[in-house]
């Protein structure tokens, strides 16, 4: 048995005697029960899912808040949630969605269907109990922008009765259903909201398997097992605590010595050591990603077709891959995965060519190169396991073309923020899908509806060429025809060079050898609801 060393610096003596023996299996004297500690790069921004877009936020909110329909174990095919069945009309506006019977927020309040036209009343208006509507910039994006916006897809929800809602489209949606499944639109308690609107992001309550029990910032955030879950004989564990460990080799470390149970954001170099590792389990994620370098497109240079596609062929994937993903990525030419239906493989990817960048930039009238600020992101992501040398590894490209760049690195919150509001001029992101629709990287990454602050579109880019073709692939039911539209959109996107798209990672994961029913899921988060340890 190995003694969680760390426990001790946070959070005491008395709990950590609990978590060890947790740790170990089975109740422990103080009837504390299994806790399972899960090591990540960063803290959570918030807790209210309908106010993010990462995936640290949403690791923590998925296991105390659910949707209406959810993503299968392993894949982002639609299955039950906490709608049991749903039919759409023949027109394709009208959704209809039967409800459980049996399922309580963690208030002890009851789930219904006023509860689900409550959540999406606060999401769609332009003001909610003291929201803005830009708080909710999920909504914004999957749903064509909010009530009384133009292009805004719900027209209506409303309660049938006490267990079916029915949602009026203005116009059919294609990614409709799969849209519904993605963690922002999990259903909060709306006595717990209206409770205290403001403080709800510090202290969800949902319906999941889990109940949300302390955070302490920028170190570890502690949820404890809903008893009275509607998943009988769920979940399994007692306890889980997501521990924030900044730096990938320490959180490595902090798993071969016990101290944490199951660690995303593994190096890939390590992945070979945790394999010899009897002690240690590798899982890997599948990949659903695409890192990628946004140009802001609002400032010089960058309004120069020209200087992005100059720069697109001064990157040199392949040795970054190298160099940073031990060859668990491939080079990437789309915004969106070849995973994904719907990828154009015919579209030719900008060679790595130095000469080529050079004369594009003096047809550019940048024959001498520029300076410029770039943004390397502070914290490990599934898809980037470390911004600040990956952006070193690029400004040792650019700077061959007579490009030269000053990297700076807010921390992660200042980071998004920065990036959403335009404050960058270049700057790495990146994504993973949430919904298992090409809409949710083409649309939501680089259409111009979703360059309003606080921005998706980090690349201010504005084609209403491309705009036409998505939203007409929104329409759409048809995915033989939604796939037509969408391999066009990508040569669009191509040809306007709004990124250098890098890589879709692979990104791997490392646990203990007696963590049982761990199953990284697509989307990048998953539910610990069947999670077990077995010593």
């Amino acid at each position: 048995m190995k003694f969680r060393k760390s426990a001790f610096l946070i959070i005491g003596l008395l709990f950590v005697l609990s978590t060890v023996l947790a740790g170990c299996g089975g109740n422990s004297a103080g009837g504390q029960g299994k806790t399972l500690i899960y090591g990540r790069g960063a803290d959570s921004p918030k807790l209210d899912p309908a106010l993010v877009t990462d995936g640290e936020s949403f690791r923590v909110t998925g296991n105390i808040m659910e949707t209406l329909v959810q993503y299968e174990k392993d894949s982002m095919n639609v299955t039950e949630g906490l709608a049991t069945e749903w039919k759409n009309s023949e027109d394709g506006k009208k959704w209809t969605f039967k409800l459980r019977d049996d399922v309580k927020f963690h208030d002890g309040t009851k789930f219904n269907a006023e509860a689900v036209v409550f959540n999406f009343q606060r999401w769609m208006n332009r003001e909610h109990l003291g929201s803005k509507k830009d708080d909710f910039i999920y909504y914004g994006s999957m749903f064509g922008g909010y009530k009384g916006d133009k292009g805004h897809v719900i027209e209506s929800v409303k309660a049938v009765d006490e267990y079916t809602v029915e949602f009026t489209l203005k116009k059919p949606q294609g990614p409709f259903l799969q849209n519904l499944a993605m963690s922002p639109f999990a259903i909060a308690s709306p006595k717990a909201v209206k409770k205290d609107p403001s403080k709800f992001a510090e202290h969800p309550v949902g319906t999941g398997p889990f109940k949300f029990k302390s955070w302490k910032k920028n170190d570890s955030i502690t949820l404890e097992k809903n008893n009275d879950y509607w998943k009988k004989g769920l979940p399994k564990l007692d306890r889980v605590i997501f521990k924030s460990i900044p730096d990938n080799s320490a959180r490595l470390t902090a798993l071969q010595s016990g101290d944490i149970d199951v660690m995303d954001g593994l190096n890939p170099d390590d992945a070979k050591r945790v394999e010899k590792n009897k002690q240690l389990q590798l899982y890997k994620r599948p990949p659903n990603n695409v890192g990628y370098l946004a140009f802001n497109m609002e400032k010089k240079p960058f309004h120069k077709k020209k200087v992005r596609q100059a720069i697109n062929h001064a990157v040199n994937k392949k040795g970054l891959i190298k160099s940073f993903y031990a060859n668990l990525a491939e080079p990437a030419k789309n915004p969106m995965p070849p995973s994904l239906w719907g990828y154009n493989d015919k579209v030719e990817e900008y060679e790595y060519d130095l000469d080529k960048a050079k004369k594009l930039l003096k047809e550019a009238g940048y024959e001498d190169g520029f300076e410029v600020e770039f943004y390397a992101m502070p914290e490990p992501r599934p898809y980037m396991p470390d911004g600040r040398k990956i952006a070193e590894y690029i400004q040792a490209d650019l700077k061959k073309i007579g490009i030269k760049t000053k990297i700076v690195s807010p921390e992660w919150q200042s980071y998004l923020e920065d990036t959403q509001e335009g404050k960058h001029e270049m700057a790495l992101l990146g994504w993973t899908g949430d919904n298992g629709d090409p809409d949710n990287f083409l649309y939501v990454l680089l259409d111009k509806d979703n360059t309003k602050i606080p921005a998706q579109n980090i690349s201010f880019y504005k084609s209403d060429k491309l705009h036409d073709i998505l939203i007409e692939a929104q329409k759409e039911t048809d995915q033989s025809k939604r796939t037509e539209y969408y391999q066009k959109a990508q040569e669009i996107i191509h040809e306007d060079a709004p990124w250098v798209p890098l890589v879709y990672a692979t990104p791997p994961l490392a646990g203990q050898s007696y963590v049982k029913g761990y199953v990284p899921h697509p989307k990048g988060t998953e539910s610990l609801a069947e999670v077990d340890i077995q010593k």
